[in-house]
């Protein structure tokens, strides 16, 4: 590591837990560039799966049912 970076770390280290976050979150955020393309294909299943629901051709779960099929 660096001297600047470990100086820069060493900061982060004194922020409120709330500042940690957000500094965490913009540094994730630089790292993981959206794909425009992969949003777009996300956003039109997402309205696919909420026009099916609406039109009754998709039934819901509860939380709770939802997460018991994983906690086995």
């Amino acid at each position: 590591m660096s001297t600047k970076t470990k100086e820069i770390s060493n900061q982060a280290l004194e922020l409120p837990p709330v500042e940690k976050a957000r500094l965490v979150d913009c540094l994730l955020s630089s790292l993981d560039k959206p794909d425009e393309a992969i949003d777009g294909l996300w956003r039109q299943e997402v309205e696919k799966r909420v026009e099916a629901y609406q039109g009754g051709e998709l039934n819901s779960v509860s939380l709770q049912q939802a997460l018991s099929k994983y906690q086995r």
